[in-house]
């Protein structure tokens, strides 16, 4: 553990002000001196600050207003490298983002194959407490979006921010896509490694095919789930007028099977929102495998620590003014 400033840029132009407003303060300001008949008896009557008092409030402000500029720092605690053991699997989610992902197949929720496989995916994610999981995307190009980590709000903010168009969406990547997964697998220690790997389309031509793909999943003794998105009679899309039109089925399930098979996995065929709430339900019943993680970058705000005490710093002070040395300054 150790700490960081999010926005450490505020140090280089606040604490220089800050010290000049101390430096002034001490050898530059001259504190009005007040001549009145009732001075000296007030004074006699101990009524009037010492020395040592004005010292101790003044450590209190300068403390407390650098306390402020250290909270506007936003200070974080920082576990970057900590040694966990957890009772998981690593886990791979593979991610279609072609553009028939904005089709619907339900006339009751017409909510995009998109929107449900995110919906679906964040909901997965919470339930995988203890499990690293990384996130592969692909259309006509192919990204490693997310390392396998077990940071679920780095993840499931990924997750909400992909749209269509994130990645060129005129083709299906489904060979390099796998491979990219099975690659961020391959140095795993985990002894159960997962590929999830949902898609609505037919492969398109690819610089790798899906049967290298699959030798390299099994090479490395990773497990491919495979969801295939879409009815057999097709999805339904929306043209400029509003109407509803129905799109030609495109899904080959016997790729997606083949993959499964072959390493270990299970084929499962979404036709709705429903099933692929069920499909993510199924998946989530994997076996344990206890194991040792490292976590990636886990930040813990620290602001509230910090908070409490600047505020009874504040406290103290007025305190000591109001209650304990009332006077003349």
């Amino acid at each position: 553990m150790f700490l960081r400033f999010a926005y450490y840029q505020i140090f280089y132009f606040l604490v220089p002000i800050f010290l000049l407003a101390i430096l002034y303060r001490l050898k530059f300001y001259k504190t009005p001196i007040y001549k009145f008949p009732l001075t000296s008896i007030l004074s006699k009557s101990k009524f009037s600050k010492s020395s040592f008092h004005k010292k101790v409030l003044f450590v209190l402000r300068s403390s407390f207003l650098f306390g402020l500029i250290f909270l506007i720092a936003r200070p974080q605690w920082v576990d970057s490298n900590s040694i966990l053991n957890v009772d998981g699997v690593d886990i791979v989610l593979a991610l279609d983002v072609s553009g028939s992902m904005e089709l619907f197949d339900d006339l009751q929720d017409r909510r995009s194959r998109i929107e449900v496989a995110k919906s679906e995916a964040i909901k997965f994610i919470d339930k995988r407490t203890n499990d690293p999981i990384g996130i592969v995307l692909f259309g006509g190009d192919v990204i490693s979006r997310c390392p396998l980590t077990l940071d679920k709000h780095i993840l499931k903010n990924i997750v909400n921010e992909l749209h269509i168009g994130f990645l060129n969406p005129n083709a299906t990547l489904l060979g390099k896509g796998l491979a990219t997964a099975v690659n961020r697998l391959r140095n795993s220690r985990a002894k159960s490694k997962i590929v999830i790997l949902l898609t609505d389309g037919i492969p398109s031509p690819d610089s790798i095919s899906f049967e290298v793909a699959i030798e390299l999943a099994k090479k490395f003794g990773i497990k491919v789930y495979t969801i295939g998105v879409g009815g057999k009679a097709g999805g339904y899309g929306m043209d400029p007028l509003g109407r509803v039109l129905q799109a030609g089925a495109s899904l080959d399930m016997r790729i997606l099977e083949k993959i499964a098979n072959e390493t270990g996995g299970k084929a499962f065929r979404a036709n709705n929102p429903g099933e692929m709430r069920n499909i993510y339900n199924t998946i989530d019943k994997l076996e344990k495998t206890n194991l040792e993680t490292n976590i990636f970058h886990n930040y813990h705000e620290a602001y509230e620590n910090f908070f409490w005490l600047m505020l009874f710093i504040f406290a103290l002070e007025i305190f000591l003014i109001l209650f304990k040395w009332r006077g003349i300054i």
